[in-house]
């Protein structure tokens, strides 16, 4: 069997001085793969299945403390040879790109864990939309990697030029790399990103073509892919779960699947808005809501064309969004600890009441 380098798929120093912290005789693995209660885990002797301690599962107060595809873990086993192997710890994370879960909850969704880069994939045909490319900026400046903007299927576009100046002004210090699988375009830049030990995270909608770069930087067809509708000029997207894949070399992608909805569990808008930020310091007012203060520096910078109102009323969204999410988060902890006490009282009462039982007999 061929043995794994784990630094090459991003074990660091700051893992390994985690681990020693644990005395059980446990082993060092990365996260690759999800399917309902089952992972799929790396080890250094390779990919083996895997599943969550009780006792981490019972300890989890909502689905961001379980490990999450990218995690580091600590399992009991490198191999599969006696049965699954099992998680006992989950390593804290150097980086966490994550959005509110679906639905009308208040909990996270963890997409990817300890990512070095973010390659936000966008399509230049209906798919291409400025507001979410800010959403989407905003959510992985907070998570600690680093953004860049890869603009796909080029050749159904007129006026790339435009569309790319667009971009630009909104996407303030990020790369961008504009891509064409007709004519591969663009794929050499993509490859620039790509370091042994380092993880790069493709997100974007369904049917950016995200899939397709991956497999041409495996070298095969490995993800399912389906051909561009004529009605439309939308690809079908078919990855249905994240996963980790190691490239040739050692270096490291992760796939997910198209998001349809991406709500802020949280969010960095002093980078993804810092000309916003910045427009807000020359403000007259320190408190200035931007609304009907007199000397407003970002009402006049709208009102010169400087900034676009669009723009503006994205920020200002973002904004309230991020509010509203932060006091549910909160309400939400709260109600987390409060069933973790209720639980414990109820594990001691029954405890008291099996000795009293025993006392009698």
């Amino acid at each position: 069997m061929n043995k794994v380098d784990l630094y090459d798929i991003g074990l660091s120093e700051r893992f390994i001085q985690e681990a020693t912290s644990y005395k059980e005789n446990l082993y060092l693995a990365r996260v690759s793969a999800q399917h309902k209660e089952i992972y799929k885990v790396i080890t250094e002797n390779g990919e083996i299945p895997a599943e969550v301690l009780g006792k981490l599962s019972f300890l989890a107060s909502s689905p961001a403390d379980y490990p999450a595809v990218g995690d580091w873990v600590m399992v009991d086993r490198a191999d599969s040879k006696s049965g699954n192997a099992i998680i006992h710890h989950l390593l804290t994370r150097k980086s966490c790109l994550e959005r509110k879960a679906a639905g009308t909850g208040y909990e996270s969704q963890i997409i990817a864990a300890n990512i070095d880069t973010v390659f936000i994939c966008m399509s230049l045909n209906n798919d291409y939309n400025l507001r979410r490319i800010e959403r989407y900026l905003s959510i992985v400046w907070e998570s600690m990697a680093t953004p860049v903007i890869v603009l796909t299927k080029a050749d159904l576009c007129d006026d790339v030029s435009a569309k790319l100046a667009e971009i630009k002004s909104i996407a303030l210090g990020v790369d961008v790399v504009v891509t064409s699988s007709v004519s591969n375009d663009g794929f050499t830049d993509i490859i620039k990103y790509l370091h042994k030990g380092k993880t790069v995270a493709f997100i974007g909608s369904s049917g950016v073509g995200k899939s397709t770069l991956i497999n041409k930087l495996l070298g095969k067809e490995m993800l399912m892919t389906k051909e561009i509708r004529a009605d439309d000029d939308k690809g079908r997207h078919t990855t249905t779960h994240r996963q980790l894949l190691v490239l040739p070399g050692g270096r490291v992608v992760l796939d997910t699947p198209g998001m349809r909805e991406l709500q802020l569990a949280s969010a960095d808008l002093s980078k993804s808005f810092a000309d916003i930020e910045e427009l807000a310091e020359q403000c007259h007012f320190r408190d200035c809501c931007h609304e009907s203060e007199p000397k407003c520096a970002v009402k006049k910078a709208i009102e010169d064309g400087i900034l676009s109102l669009k723009r503006f009323e994205n920020y200002k969204k973002l904004q309230q969004e991020m509010k509203y999410a932060e006091r549910k988060n909160a309400m939400t902890a709260a109600q987390a600890e409060k069933m973790k006490i209720i639980e414990m009282m109820g594990s001691l009462n029954a405890r008291k009441q099996v000795s009293k039982n025993n006392k009698k007999q």
